[in-house]
């Protein structure tokens, strides 16, 4: 039977006793780490930054730097980066103070082996969910949650499920129309659990020739297909548009958790996340009943935009704003037109046709971006700034029938800052409420 043991995680050993050192790695690596020895403490500073992805375990007594300084070196990279100190006898209290400062555990020697590798299992499994909390807050920022940003009690409810839904097993069937995020959603949920720090293996259903499902999919040693997914998720995009003998395959890996191979059956530690089309848009045996009762523990329906329009405007000036960072032009005031086709048009594509359209208004190539207009171009930026944000504002009153408080919600800001907007831009609150 293939070996498909996936890596622990990262470890880098910092030991100046090289029996010692040539002991504990073998300890580590026997036990599934990814070691990465380090005979002294600068070398091991040259080579670890704020993203390591991995823990550290160094001795304490080394010459030249210290274990001690090591971490507090390492501790003002990043505070979040555990790292274990081993310590001979005298040591240890000064390991106890280092405990206090932020270390993650102290081992005293001779250590019990035991005891080091359930540390630094612990250790990797804390690294893990702080670089994927720091990744998802880099990724909000850059837009990659955009599809599910909003208001409407759909998608809160979808954002609410992804931490319940993150440390289980229970495989999970994502629906909706093209464009949607369902992509996105199952990346989430793979990013929020413990199985994050493994593979996320996406395979296109639909794309998959005949050949290519053996040779691919379906093989039992190295890193491809769905052994590549071992301990992660396998992701199955557009199950519905799978052909019926993939389908079965797929049906027997997901009940016995196994692939059959030519002569045993190998093990695969795997969470199974699948899309497909609205139940209503495919035809009623596009998933096969069997493997649909295998997926189906938990199902998962993203709305299109036609049925949120209340998160049309919050998405677009979210779009906007990622598009013009990405392409390097000015923010364009919002015009009538554009507001219009927000308000107005169901947009079949999804979150993907609003992401192109506000691209398209950002380079002034759809006719609604002002920012083409000569007259505009030519003014100065805090006046084309204040312009965008008078329109902003004018927009979600009257996208709201003159409600402020709702107004404030659809414009995502804090109601000081509101008004603070309002009195420098000089609207007139009580005019522009009285407008229809």
């Amino acid at each position: 039977m293939s070996d498909v043991r996936a890596i622990a995680g990262r470890v880098a050993l910092v030991e100046d006793d090289p029996d010692l050192r040539a002991s504990t790695q073998q300890l580590l690596t026997l036990a599934g780490f990814d070691v990465v020895p380090f005979v002294a403490a600068q070398p091991a500073l040259l080579a670890i930054d704020a993203d390591f992805d991995g823990i550290v375990v160094t001795d304490v007594r080394m010459p030249h730097m210290s274990g001690i300084e090591l971490f507090r070196t390492l501790r003002e990279r990043d505070p979040t980066l555990p790292v274990v100190l081993v310590t001979g006898h005298a040591d240890v209290e000064m390991a106890v103070d280092a405990l206090k400062a932020g270390a993650w555990d102290f081992l005293s020697k001779p250590f019990d082996p035991d005891a080091l590798i359930a540390a630094a299992t612990r250790a990797v499994a804390a690294r893990a969910l702080a670089l994927d909390n720091r990744r998802l807050r880099a990724q909000a920022a850059g837009g990659e949650q955009a599809a599910l940003i909003g208001r409407s009690p759909a998608i809160v409810r979808l954002r609410e499920m992804i931490p319940v839904l993150a440390d289980t097993d229970i495989d999970l069937l994502i629906e909706g129309e093209t464009g949607t995020g369902k992509e996105l959603l199952a990346r989430l949920i793979h990013r929020a659990g413990r199985r994050a720090r493994h593979r996320f293996v996406a395979v296109a259903c639909a794309a998959l020739p005949g050949q290519a499902i053996e040779d691919e999919l379906f093989v039992t040693v190295g890193d491809r297909g769905i052994v590549g997914a071992q301990r992660g998720t396998l992701f199955l995009d557009d199950i519905d548009q799978a052909p019926r003998a993939l389908q079965g395959r797929l049906t027997q890996v997901i009940e016995d958790r196994a692939i059959r191979g030519h002569r045993d059956a190998v093990p695969v530690d795997i969470r199974v996340i699948a899309t497909a089309a609205e139940e209503a848009q495919r035809a009623p045996d596009a998933i096969a009943p069997a493997l649909l009762y295998r997926l189906a523990a938990v199902r998962l329906r993203i709305p299109p935009l036609r049925e949120r329009r209340e998160d049309v405007p919050l998405l677009f000036a979210h779009l906007v704003d990622a598009s013009a960072a990405r392409l390097r032009r000015e923010v364009p005031p919002l015009t009538h037109e554009a507001r219009d086709l927000l308000a107005h048009h169901d947009w079949p594509g999804n979150v993907r046709e609003l992401a192109h359209f506000a691209d398209r208004f950002v380079l002034g190539l759809d006719g609604s971006g002002s920012m083409a207009a000569s007259d505009d171009a030519s003014r100065p930026l805090p006046e084309r700034i204040a312009a965008f944000e008078r329109e902003a504002i004018l927009a979600a009153i009257a996208a709201t029938g003159g409600e402020i408080g709702a107004a404030i919600d659809r414009l995502g800001i804090p109601r000081k800052t509101f008004y603070y907007k309002v009195q420098r831009l000089g609207i007139d609150l009580k005019t522009v409420r009285g407008q229809p």
